[in-house]
C-alpha cells in the first residue's frame, strides 16, 4: 500500500512517519505531498493563537472534545518553540490535552519552530496536507504565544482565534502585541477571573475604533486582513461587484477548565464560516493561500540552491564583513550575479 492509499484509509502510522519526514525535509516527503495534493481541501483550518499564559492549550484541549461530541474527527498541530540543544518541540505533545489521547478520532502533534518567523514551523502547511488527507475533519493549530509576530497563521487557518485572558499585567495584551487585527473571533479565557469585564469593555473599544471597511470590504480587504496586499497574482477588486457584508468580530467569554462557553465559543466559529463562504471571501482567501505558500517555496528553494552552489564563496565572504574588508550589500550582489 503507497502513502496516498495508506492515508486515504486512515492509517495512523503511515500519517506519524510522514509528518516525520517533512520535518526533517526529506525528499520522500515532496514526492508524497505532490501525490496526495488532489485529495486535499475537506478539513476546516482553525488557528488559536495569543500571549502566553491565556489558556490556549486548555482551550484546545476543549474545543476538540466538543467537536468529537458531535461526531467530527480532530487533529491537533501544536507549534511550539525549538529546543535550543535537540531542535524539537519542547513541550512535546502538549500535557494540557492527556484526556484526548486514547481517542482514536484525534490526533495530536507537536511541531518545533526552529527558528520560523510568525511561531508557525515552516513545515506545519504541509503537515496540514497530511491530516487533511488522512480524513480529520477539523485541523486546530494552536501557535507560539509570543506575541507581535503571530500573524502568519491568518494565511493559514479558514478562522482565528485570539485568546486573550485578564489578569496578565496589561488589559488587554493583544492591544500591545499587535494581533488584534488578525482575529475573526476573539476569546476572553479566564472570564471567571477579577478583570475579566475590563478585558471584554477593551476588546470592545479596540474594535468600535476599528473602521469598517478595514474588515471586509471585497478582494482588497480580505488581503489585508490576512496580511497579504493585493499583488500582481491577485485580480483586483470588481468596483461592480456588490459589496459583501462586514464581518462583526464577535467577543466571546470562556472558562476552559470548566468546559464554560465553548458551546457559545463554536457557534461563533461557525458564523463566520458561513460568512466566508456567503461573502466570498473564502474563495478569495485560498487563492491568497496558494500565492503566500508558492512565495515561500520559491524562496527556500532559490536559498537552498544558492547555498549549495556557493558554499566555500560564502565562507569567505562571510570571513571577509567580519574582517571589515567588505560589507555585506556588496558581497549579496556580487553572489546573486
Amino acid at each position: 500500500m503507497n502513502s496516498v492509499d495508506a492515508l486515504l484509509s486512515g492509517d495512523r502510522r503511515a500519517l506519524a512517519r510522514l509528518i516525520t519526514q517533512i520535518e526533517n525535509n526529506r525528499p520522500e516527503a515532496r514526492e508524497a505531498l505532490a501525490a496526495l495534493y488532489p485529495h486535499t481541501g475537506r478539513a476546516y483550518l482553525l488557528g488559536v493563537t495569543g500571549a502566553p499564559g491565556t489558556g490556549k492549550s486548555t482551550l484546545v484541549n476543549e474545543l476538540a472534545k466538543a467537536r468529537r461530541r458531535d461526531g467530527q474527527t480532530v487533529a491537533i498541530v501544536a507549534v511550539d518553540p525549538s529546543s535550543p540543544f535537540t531542535g524539537g518541540a519542547i513541550l512535546g505533545d502538549r500535557i494540557r490535552m492527556r484526556d484526548l489521547s486514547g481517542d482514536p478520532g484525534v490526533f495530536i502533534r507537536s511541531m518545533a519552530t526552529r527558528g520560523s518567523l510568525g511561531g508557525l514551523a515552516r513545515a506545519t502547511a504541509d503537515v496540514i496536507v497530511a491530516l487533511d488527507v488522512a480524513g480529520y475533519q477539523t485541523i486546530i493549530i494552536e501557535t507560539v504565544g509570543a506575541g507581535q509576530a503571530e500573524v502568519d497563521i491568518a494565511q493559514l487557518a479558514h478562522t482565528t482565534l485570539v485568546v486573550e485572558a485578564p489578569g496578565l499585567g496589561d488589559d488587554v495584551q493583544a492591544i500591545k502585541a499587535g494581533i488584534l487585527e488578525i482575529a475573526d473571533v476573539l476569546v476572553v479565557n479566564k472570564a471567571d477571573q477579577p478583570g475579566s469585564d475590563a478585558a471584554v469593555r477593551a476588546l470592545r473599544g479596540m474594535l468600535n475604533l476599528a473602521h469598517p471597511a478595514s474588515r471586509f470590504p471585497g478582494a482588497a480587504a480580505a488581503a489585508a486582513h490576512h496580511r497579504r496586499p493585493v499583488g500582481a497574482g491577485s485580480p483586483p477588486p470588481d468596483p461592480a461587484a456588490p459589496v459583501e457584508p462586514v464581518w462583526q468580530v464577535p467577543i466571546c467569554e470562556t472558562v476552559a477548565t470548566e468546559g464554560k462557553g465553548i458551546a457559545e465559543l463554536w457557534s461563533a466559529i461557525e458564523r463566520h464560516r458561513e460568512h466566508q463562504r456567503a461573502s466570498g471571501a473564502l474563495a478569495h482567501w485560498q487563492r491568497i493561500r496558494i500565492e503566500h505558500q508558492l512565495e515561500a517555496l520559491i524562496r527556500d528553494e532559490l536559498y537552498a540552491r544558492f547555498v549549495s552552489a556557493s558554499g566555500e564563496q560564502l565562507g569567505q565572504a562571510i570571513q571577509a564583513i567580519l574582517n571589515r574588508a567588505r560589507d555585506p550589500y556588496t558581497v549579496v550582489e556580487e553572489l546573486l550575479r
